[in-house]
């Protein structure tokens, strides 16, 4: 079994994933006790993927994420670089056209879609402002991004029995659900080591995003991103 290190080598991520990959939608929304079928609503409003228009989801995994977008009449590309994800992602959704790709190298030309978006990703790539930039330069301009990523809670009260739960409950709870357990250790720590709401959107800013908001959700524990490539 893989675990990858908080230095997010992309190898060790890419392996780790493949190994959780067949039961890795379960898995959340067991850990999440139903939460991120909430969460991936928001997001699906937020980009707000109209027929016709083109749709990057990035880090789309089993591509569970990307069907919102099929059924608003999108032609959505779904993204990863965890081949184990997207092998288990086709067999269940053989119409779609998963595409491996590393999101700070994205494989697309420049001003190709109308919305990029990654949801609890962003996190796992090595190079979070190359990513930023990245999905910038494929975004048309007037195009969006939609950043859905664990965040830190607002309230300091349950901020603290959020950090305590993510330490202590969810290891334990994703070895009754997980055949990889350890890979859930490396992602509890990664979301406590993530830049709070503000600081992921100065990032944005400075990779050329404009219009950067953020919205909570669930207290912090979810912070939706989003930001807007100017037509100028």
């Amino acid at each position: 079994m893989t675990r990858a290190s908080l230095n997010k080598q992309p190898h060790e991520v890419a392996s780790m994933f493949d190994d959780v990959a067949e039961r890795y939608d379960l898995t959340n929304d067991v850990l999440s006790l139903g939460q991120d079928r909430v969460w991936r609503r928001e997001v699906a409003q937020a980009v707000d993927a109209r027929p016709a228009q083109k749709v990057l989801d990035l880090a789309a995994g089993t591509a569970t994420s990307s069907l919102p977008f099929t059924r608003a009449g999108a032609y959505v590309v779904p993204c990863d670089f965890s081949l184990g994800m997207l092998q288990v992602g086709k067999q269940r959704h053989p119409w779609l056209p998963l595409t491996a790709g590393d999101a700070t190298r994205l494989p697309f030309r420049d001003d190709v879609f109308d919305a990029v978006t990654i949801s609890f990703g962003l996190r796992n790539v090595q190079d979070t402002d190359a990513a930023l930039r990245e999905m910038y330069r494929v975004t048309r301009p007037g195009g969006r991004v939609v950043i859905c990523e664990f965040s830190h809670p607002t309230w300091e009260p349950f901020r603290k029995v959020y950090t305590e739960y993510l330490m202590r409950a969810l290891p334990p709870v994703a070895r009754a659900v997980s055949s990889h357990p350890d890979a859930y250790v490396y992602l509890a720590e990664s979301i406590r080591a993530w830049p709070d709401q503000p600081a992921l959107a100065e990032r944005l800013g400075e990779a050329g995003w404009s219009k950067v908001a953020w919205r909570n959700l669930t207290g912090g524990v979810v912070a939706l991103h989003r930001g807007f490539k100017e037509t100028g």
